[in-house]
């Protein structure tokens, strides 16, 4: 299996995915001394609030992300809590950026605080991706006080699990010839696309590591799991041949707003959604951004959630345009006593964007043994 994957990617890519480690946290320690050292969470302080960043101080209590600002007050009394300043944050993102393209244009923002690049062919002319790697590291150290975690990889998939080896500060390089070798440490939860859910299916299959998953054959997983299994098929061999995108259009914009209580009268939930609209129409003025497709998102108090979408030949970018609209998604939402809602938000997209698949991986404690050479 693995001289099949060293000749199969003779002509292997160099990917590196960047991860900063803490970034809300860190942002807001750079800005403030008085915060070092401290149990922090990036969050707004209510009943409802929920935590963006944990610093790894507040992780030592079991304090993490989208975890609700009352539980983390219980695991870690001290706890301070910072109110966010996203204006803030996307302008320490765009210095980031502005770094990692003195290596490559070929960036795919994943998020505010992490991207792929690939530098296969990059500005520098520097053969080793893991240097670029390194350089880069330096340079947001250097430059900005931050630091960044790093995984290096011929694929998208490989490289996203190996910058959460090692963290923080972190540096891990998955080689062609180490790829079976390194999956096999892993569990089905670590691969892309393998959420809660899915993992309890293969569970149930008797599937918890990933070389159980590739003793699988691809007609099993596709009676299984439909299109993801071709999916599951190929990345338990290391196999992901999906191109790192730069992306210099905004392609959405959306807002949300997670209520006091939980409403379950649909004449509350026609007034949030009026605020919510001039809150995004707002934003839709300031980012000089209009699309054609309207999205409603709707968590429940039992945080479930749906949403409901639709597209129209008219550009959205006014009140009259959106909330019509936004009215017609609601109609077709479970609103009532037994089902109140918590959330909600609207978003305005191209039509033709498409959903990101998100990357599910989580840290581990010990970085593998792993060769630097050639990358």
């Amino acid at each position: 299996m693995i001289n099949f994957i060293t000749k199969m990617m003779q002509n292997y890519r160099k990917i590196i995915h960047i991860d900063m480690d803490c970034f809300y946290a860190a942002v807001e320690r750079l800005d403030n001394n008085n915060l070092a050292g401290k149990a922090i969470v990036v969050g707004h302080d209510s009943d409802r609030g929920v935590v963006s960043t944990a610093s790894y101080e507040a992780r030592r209590y079991g304090v993490h992300s989208a975890q609700s600002i009352r539980m983390a007050k219980r695991l870690c009394p001290n706890l301070l809590i910072i109110e966010p300043r996203f204006e803030r944050y996307k302008e320490i993102s765009n210095k980031i950026h502005n770094i990692f393209h003195r290596y490559t244009d070929l960036i795919e923002p994943i998020s505010i605080d992490e991207a792929f690049l690939d530098v296969t062919q990059n500005k520098k002319g520097i053969e080793l991706a893991s240097d670029i790697a390194k350089e880069i590291k330096a340079s947001i150290h250097d430059e900005l006080g931050l630091t960044a975690s790093a995984g290096v990889s011929y694929c998208k998939l490989l490289a996203k699990i190996a910058s959460d080896y090692n963290k923080p500060d972190g540096l891990c390089i998955i080689h062609p010839d180490n790829a079976i070798e390194f999956l096999d440490k892993l569990k089905v939860e670590d691969l892309w696309l393998v959420g809660h859910k899915t993992a309890l299916e293969l569970h149930s299959l008797g599937i918890f590591k990933v070389r159980q998953l590739r003793n699988q054959s691809l007609s099993t997983l596709s009676r299984l799991f439909g299109k993801r299994g071709q999916l599951f098929y190929d990345y338990a061999r290391g196999i992901d041949d999906s191109p790192v995108e730069a992306r210099n259009d905004r392609k959405s914009v959306s807002c949300e707003s997670t209520f006091a209580q939980d409403l379950s009268l649909k004449s509350n939930v026609i007034i949030e959604l009026y605020h919510i609209t001039l809150e995004l129409v707002n934003r839709l003025d300031k980012s000089d951004f209009s699309g054609h497709t309207l999205t409603l998102k709707v968590k429940y108090a039992d945080f479930t959630q749906v949403t409901r979408s639709l597209t129209c030949a008219t550009p959205l970018t006014s009140k009259d345009t959106i909330l019509p609209l936004a009215k017609v998604l609601l109609q077709k939402v479970e609103i009532n006593a037994s089902h109140p809602i918590r959330l909600m938000g609207l978003g305005v997209s191209c039509c033709d964007d498409k959903p990101q698949n998100k990357l599910l991986s989580k840290p581990k404690q010990e970085e593998p043994q792993l060769p630097f050479a050639e990358y």
